[in-house]
């Protein structure tokens, strides 16, 4: 019996290839596709997110039972490309599952009809969208080429990887950028992202190339034949990035200059952070992250080895298992969960008082802003200020307030405990993440001794917590 996946973790080469080319200010999309895909893509429903922006260079053929089933789909791709053929438009046709499993190969026909028009193969049964990501910028740089020699332009680096539907990409994307040019280089290509199709040929003319994802890019970052650096998290990858990219680019003086500025005014709030009390709660904290491999990579390396925190588990979204993955969260009890949506979810299941961070699509946010870094060392300032200001939060519930309660809610009496109802009450309380296990605590020894009053019990035993477990 083969294994049942809850909740598909990415979506398939086909969205991949739509998020890269639509990225392109010269290319217009045509996905072989059903009617309805543009609900999906089009209008950014896949990932409720304004990641995905409104894509006015993409059109389906809106394939239908008759092409389905019977007559193909190249009679529709051909009026859709009469449609859309203009000036200075890049048409590129995309197949989908559907098309895929129809076999709708269109190489020879558009070879015949239309030389112009480039087919891309999405594969989109085969493969996950970084898969499908890393093999379309590789075959955009094949396929646009000017295929003349190098000529390297001193100073320049070109960033590649950023693309529609990637999470936080404008304020990582800036902040990569506020790097570089601190070190004294010129951003010359941000590929696909702010790039045209004349700019993909210019690429291999970069003084060192910057590939933004651990997940893809590593394809087309190898032909290009240029030195390459991986954008930082935390502190030391990032006065490393900064130490290299300078030596890279013969600006050693300008990118230590560059770093002592840093020291003074960037991480100057992680050096007040860290000599505060809030530094005693850092080896406290227990978190877990299920996000794309930059971010979970990342973030361990930053919260758990930098900042001392301790890490419980670190998934890749791309091969999580997410049955797995919501059994841990039950057991493991983290204080802060970094995830997707499908986290979120999982935590309002098992009523866990675990704080959600975003950190992953897919995910209802909106991550436009340019101040919400987690690369770099914006990052680290935006990741400690969330954290700190969550546990301040937490510490909200300590306050003695006098809250009003429904009548019934609260025992009428004080109610004894059996020892082994005891001592089930502190293995659970251990659970829960460790600063809010006093409030965790309380509230269960009152729900628990509401259910015991409401049997007609005078004592709260072993088997009835076991019930409330």
């Amino acid at each position: 019996m083969g294994k049942t996946i809850r909740d598909e973790s990415t979506a398939s080469a086909y969205w991949a290839a739509v998020n890269t080319f639509c990225a392109l200010r010269d290319v217009h999309v045509i996905a072989d596709a059903p009617v309805g895909c543009y609900n999906l893509v089009g209008v950014a429903v896949m990932d409720y997110t304004d990641a995905v922006p409104y894509l006015e260079n993409f059109t389906p053929t809106s394939l239908t039972e008759k092409e389905i089933a019977s007559s193909g789909s190249s009679e529709v791709v051909c009026d859709t490309i009469e449609k859309l053929r203009a000036p200075g438009r890049q048409l590129i046709l995309v197949s989908s599952a559907e098309s895929e499993m129809i076999g709708s190969d269109h190489e020879k026909m558009l070879l015949m009809k239309y030389p112009d028009v480039r087919f891309f193969p999405s594969n989109s049964l085969g493969e996950n969208e970084w898969q499908g990501r890393d093999r379309a910028l590789r075959w955009l740089y094949e396929q646009f080429d000017d295929k003349k020699n190098a000529t390297v332009e001193l100073g320049t680096v070109s960033i590649i990887g950023p693309t529609y539907g990637c999470f936080n990409s404008p304020s990582d994307l800036a902040e990569l950028k506020r790097l570089i040019e601190g070190v004294g280089g010129r951003v010359a290509h941000v590929y696909p992202f702010e790039s045209s199709l004349c700019d993909i040929a210019l690429l291999k003319n970069s003084d060192v190339i910057v590939q933004m994802y651990h997940e893809f890019g590593s394809e087309l970052a190898g032909v290009l034949d240029r030195p390459v650096l991986q954008t930082p998290f935390g502190m030391k990858e990032t006065e490393e990035f900064i130490r290299k990219l300078g030596v890279l680019l013969n600006k050693e003086r300008e990118a230590a200059a560059f770093m002592k500025e840093e020291k003074r005014t960037t991480l100057k709030p992680l050096w007040d952070l860290w000599r505060g009390p809030q530094a005693e709660w850092f080896p406290t904290i227990r978190f877990g992250v299920i996000a794309a491999e930059s971010y979970a990579l990342g973030l361990k390396t930053f919260l758990q080895d930098e900042m001392g925190m301790q890490c419980i588990f670190s998934y890749d979204s791309a091969d999580a298992d997410n049955t797995m993955v919501r059994s841990e969260i039950q057991q493991k009890q983290p204080q802060f969960l970094f995830g997707r949506i499908v986290d979120k979810i999982y935590l309002a299941e098992l009523d866990s008082k675990t704080r959600f961070i975003p950190a992953g699509f897919p995910g209802p946010i909106v991550r436009r802003s340019l101040g919400t870094p987690f690369m770099g060392h914006s990052g680290m300032i935006h990741l400690l200020q969330e954290i700190v200001n969550a546990l301040y939060d937490m510490l909200f519930n300590f306050l003695p307030i006098n809250r009003q309660t429904a009548s019934g809610e609260a025992p009428a009496g004080k109610m004894a405990w059996s020892s082994e109802a005891n001592a089930i009450l502190n293995e659970m309380v251990k659970k829960a993440p460790f600063i809010s296990q006093i409030s965790f605590g309380r509230e269960l020894k009152r729900k628990a001794e509401l259910l015991a009053q409401k049997q007609g019990r005078d004592t709260v035993t072993s088997e009835l917590l076991q019930m409330m477990n």
